[in-house]
């Protein structure tokens, strides 16, 4: 049972909002896509298919991070109990993990077309690449916003075949969505990350950071409602879009750098942003 516990501790599986932030993008671009397309019964696969492989990526790259991170971890207040930068799980252990979690996700993986595998494959660069971004640029959140979100590209390309304009400026608009709530996530360990000489946007902004997380979102709402009115069926959806607006001022409101709690409150409630939005992409085809 112990080392259950580590393994879900390593994963952050008793954190689902993590997966989810990964997965919410995947279920906007496949509902994006069942607009056009009507397949129900693939609709639903896929949808099942991305959840899986959103927990099976999201816990593989938090092992891979923690791996590199280990030695900055120890510094931190937050994360020096996890469990390699606390020497509870050997790094061996961890990078077995690791490719055993990528294995079955490439399994699921190759249950779609070509081009969905190719898409695939090619995001594991980025979701490889991104804990070493800290280091070296004080943008790793738009790094971030590039990798957690390819799942929307992935997830249209699944069911239509390629890649439209419209798709991309859905993929643009999360990009966004992820800069403003990861600012608000990172501003937990503003003061140890300057201590210890991390990059982010929480440091970069610090005087400014309700501006900047307020002009992410704002770029991010004109963004989606544009979808909405070029896709032209906006009558059913447009309420929930303005509950998404709200999540969003809601969190711009109640963050604070002076207050890490409410900073991790403002981040958990994307889950909810993610799941309006998904319902409002939905919505669409009531039309």
């Amino acid at each position: 049972m112990n080392q259950l516990k580590i393994f879900v501790d390593l994963t952050r599986l008793n954190k689902p909002i993590g997966f989810m932030l990964l997965f919410w993008p995947c279920s906007w671009g496949l509902a994006y896509a069942f607009y056009f397309d009507q397949n129900l019964k693939n609709f639903l696969l896929f949808l099942m298919l991305f959840f899986l492989g959103s927990v099976l990526m999201r816990s593989a790259g938090c092992i891979f991070n923690d791996i590199v991170d280990r030695d900055l971890d120890k510094k931190v207040k937050r994360t020096k109990d996890r469990p390699i930068a606390s020497g509870k799980i050997s790094i061996e252990l961890s990078l077995f993990y690791v490719v055993i979690l990528c294995l079955i996700a490439f399994i699921i993986l190759l249950q779609f077309n070509k081009l969905t595998i190719f898409l695939g494959l090619g995001s594991m660069l980025l979701a490889f690449s991104y804990p070493f971004m800290k280091r070296i640029t004080y943008w790793p959140q738009l790094f971030l916003g590039l990798t957690f979100n390819w799942g929307i590209i992935m997830a249209w390309a699944s069911i239509m075949g390629n890649i439209s304009i419209n798709i991309g400026i859905l993929y643009m608009s999360a990009i966004f969505w992820t800069l403003g709530y990861d600012t608000i996530y990172g501003t937990q360990d503003l003061i140890d990350d300057e201590i210890i000489g991390n990059k982010s946007t929480s440091i970069k902004f610090k005087d400014k950071l309700k501006f900047f997380v307020g002009t992410c979102y704002t770029i991010n709402i004109i963004l989606i409602t544009y979808l909405f009115y070029a896709t032209g069926n906006f009558k059913y959806s447009i309420f929930f879009v303005f509950m998404y607006f709200l999540t969003l001022m809601y969190q711009l409101k109640i963050f604070s750098k002076d207050r890490p709690q409410k900073c991790l409150d403002a981040f958990k409630l994307n889950n909810f942003s993610g799941l309006i939005l998904f319902a409002s992409i939905i919505l669409m085809n009531l039309g």
